[in-house]
Order: C-alpha cells, then sequence, then structure tokens
C-alpha cells in the first residue's frame, strides 16, 4: 500500500490507538494517590497496597509475550477491547474493596491483565503496522506522547474527587474515563484490515523459535536486561511519591499536580525521543535516558522536597519518561520488522516489569521496614547508573545490524 493510501487507512487506527494508550497508561500511573487514603480507611499496610501494584506490573510482564503471540494469530480488535471491558472490572473491584484481597485481586491481577491487552507494548505493535517505514519512528513518538496525556487528566481528576467525596469517588471517575477506551479500542482495532508489511523474518517461523532469535542477538538482550530499570524507576516514584510527599508534610494535592506535570512533560519528550530516535543510535540514546533519570532521581531525593524542586523534578522525570517505547519499539521493528512486534516487544517488557515489581514492592517493603524511602531511592540511582553506562557503552562499541535470520 502506498504511503499515502497507508496513512489515510492508519489515521482512525492511530487516533483509536493513542487515546487508548493515553487512558490506559494514564489511569495506571495515578493509582499510587490512592494509596495514603486507601491504607487508613480499609487497613491495608504500604506494602500490602504496593505488593497488589508490583503483582499488576509482574503479570502485566508475565502475560505481555503471550499476548502478543496471540494477536498475531487473532488480531488485535477482539483483543484490545476484551482489555478494556477488564480494566473497568478491575476498577470496580478496586473500588469497593474492603480488605487486601479485593485490592489485590482489582489493582494488581485483573489490571495487570487489562493492561497486557492495552499497553504500550500492544499499542507500540498497532501504530508500527499502521505506519509507513520512513515515519514509524515519529508517529511512534507520536502515539507515545498521546499517551502520556492521560495522566496530565486522570491524576487530578482523581484527587480532587478523592480529596472532596473520598477515594472510593476518585475511583469511580476513572471508571467513567475508562468508559471511552471501549469505542477508542473498536477503531484501534481497524489494523487488522491494513495490510501486513514485509518482514525480514521468515514467515513460517513460531513465536518460540523468534523469542529466541532475538535473544541470542546481542543488541536486543542488552536493551532487554537494561529495560528492567525503566520500569522500577518509574513504578517507583508513580507508586510512592504521594506517600512520600505526604510524610514530608507537603500538600496532597501536589503528588496530582507532579503527576500531572509528569504527563505534560512525558508528551514533549516523547515527540522528542520518537524524532530523535528517526536520526540517531536508539539504543545510545536510551542509555542516556537511564543516566540522566539516575542523576535527576539524586538530586531530589538528596534534597528536601518543596512545591517547586517537586514540579521542576516531575517535568524533568516526565520529560525522560515514555521517551523509551518509541526507542525500544523503533529499534526492535527496524530489526525484526512488525509482524512479531508485540510479542518481542513483550519479552523485552517483562524485564521492564519485573523492575516494576521491585520498584513497587520493595520500595514498600523497605519503607515499612526502615521508615524511610532512603535505602530505596538510593538502590534505584545505584542501578540505573550502572545499566545506562552498560548500554551506553554496549552501543558504541557493537554493531547493531539486523541479525541472521535465514536459518530460523
Amino acid at each position: 500500500m502506498p504511503n499515502k493510501a497507508l496513512i489515510k487507512n492508519g489515521l482512525p487506527v492511530l487516533i483509536g490507538v493513542s487515546v487508548l494508550l493515553s487512558l490506559s497508561m494514564g489511569i495506571r500511573q495515578s493509582l499510587g494517590i490512592f494509596m495514603p487514603p486507601l491504607t487508613q480507611e480499609i487497613d491495608v499496610s504500604v506494602s500490602g497496597f504496593t505488593l497488589a501494584i508490583a503483582v499488576q506490573s509482574l503479570s502485566w510482564g508475565i502475560l505481555q509475550p503471550f499476548i502478543g503471540a496471540w494477536a498475531v494469530r487473532h488480531g488485535f480488535k477482539s483483543l484490545l477491547m476484551m482489555g478494556a471491558f477488564t480494566y473497568i472490572c478491575g476498577l470496580i473491584i478496586l473500588g469497593t474493596a474492603q480488605g487486601g484481597f479485593a485490592v489485590f485481586i482489582g489493582a494488581g491481577l485483573i489490571i495487570g491483565f487489562a493492561l497486557a491487552c492495552t499497553g504500550s507494548a500492544i499499542a507500540m505493535a498497532v501504530a508500527s503496522r499502521s505506519s509507513p517505514p520512513a515515519m514509524r519512528s515519529m508517529i511512534l513518538g507520536i502515539v507515545s506522547a498521546a499517551g502520556s496525556i492521560g495522566t496530565l487528566i486522570a491524576a487530578p481528576i482523581g484527587q480532587v474527587l478523592s480529596q472532596t467525596y473520598g477515594w472510593r469517588f476518585g475511583i469511580l471517575g476513572f471508571v467513567i474515563l475508562l468508559c471511552i477506551m471501549i469505542p477508542a479500542a473498536w477503531f484501534a482495532g481497524r489494523v487488522d484490515q491494513l495490510p501486513m508489511p514485509a518482514s525480514p523474518i521468515n514467515e513460517n517461523n513460531n513465536a518460540k523459535e523468534i523469542a529466541l532469535i532475538a535473544l541470542k542477538y546481542p543488541p536486543f538482550l542488552v536493551m532487554t536486561i537494561a529495560y528492567f530499570v525503566c520500569g522500577m524507576q518509574l513504578v517507583f516514584i508513580t507508586t510512592h511519591l504521594p506517600s512520600y510527599l505526604e510524610i514530608c508534610g507537603l500538600d496532597p494535592m501536589l503528588s496530582a499536580k507532579a503527576l500531572g506535570v509528569i504527563g505534560g512533560f512525558n508528551a514533549l519528550g516523547s515527540l522528542f525521543f520518537g524524532w530523535i530516535g528517526g536520526k540517531f543510535n536508539k539504543l545510545f540514546i536510551l542509555g542516556m535516558i537511564y543516566i540522566l533519570r539516575s542523576i535527576g532521581i539524586a538530586i531530589y531525593f538528596f534534597s528536601f522536597p518543596n512545591p517547586e524542586n517537586t514540579l521542576i523534578f516531575a517535568a524533568f522525570m516526565g520529560f525522560l519518561w515514555l521517551g523509551v517505547a518509541p526507542l525500544v519499539a523503533g529499534s526492535i521493528s527496524e530489526t525484526f520488522g512488525v509482524k512479531w512486534q508485540a510479542m518481542l516487544m513483550g519479552v523485552s517488557f517483562m524485564s521492564h516489569q519485573l523492575g516494576s515489581f521491585i520498584g513497587a514492592f520493595g520500595g514498600g517493603l523497605l519503607y515499612d521496614a526502615l521508615g524511610s524511602y532512603t535505602l530505596a531511592w538510593q538502590i534505584g540511582v545505584g542501578v540505573g547508573l550502572s545499566a545506562g553506562i552498560t548500554q551506553l557503552l554496549f552501543s558504541l562499541t557493537k554493531p547493531t545490524q539486523t541479525p541472521t535470520l535465514a536459518t530460523a
């Protein structure tokens, strides 16, 4: 299909998947604002709440390769619709929870499954298939940017409703927002009607064979291992920053403002990294993002927080937030094609979500044990610098040419 025709036919898909990703990620990244009132009202500990978020991250990561492979065989529309409905069910269970078990099931397992169907890995795969190769990196950045706007909208809505009417009404507001995901998923699912671009991978390969090929390819393997840091740092911030600010005696609304600022600057960062990823070595840029994030976390947590430096920190981290998504997705599509992109992003995303599990639950455990987040952020900075430097050096010393796939 010529580029102009692909853009015309793919535009409704790109709009639908952008709205879908915006709501999916925006609400997920805003759940931390409910931790203080929820843990006080229904007697769930901080580590109990963060265990649910950690299980959400882990189930999302474990399921992602299988969800991606399922999409290759059966199409995206039914998958996206199922994810939207499941997400709504998970929030309803969380909003009516009377104890830790319902929080674990709703916020943990069910929303984790829904995110595997509607999150960045699937969204990037849908966007890649709808984009001409020459414009793919920039379009991935645009979709990723749209995906960040949800936090800018959801966090303030959830915080205002929670402060005014209680945290259960805050979650009800999220349920109403999620209803928009259903028509968005339907439009995004029209990607199934678009032709499949040519792939460097043998069409007869199965998911297991392609995953093994990718894991034996050093650039993909290093990128996957370093992706661990992304999940650990970001989930630590979204889950624990509201609690940290409350401990420091700051206005609870500041956490919602910070998450909103993250969402706004995330959009700018995603656009920037989508653009620059089409011009320079994507793996080198990923390494720089991890290093800069770690430096930003160290500076912020080393100083005493106030509204000004909190919002500056949020803007800095937001700019570096989902910019990794178009870089990882672009690297995979360039190397392996788009047919199996959702599955291969799922393989890489498992590492990301293991980091998310550690960032959410590990941070909660350390806080419950020590009464402070100091050791948690210090570990995050150390691991982040190590992974970022390794990714950066590897990108400079190792070629990133397409692996040999003909023998697969």
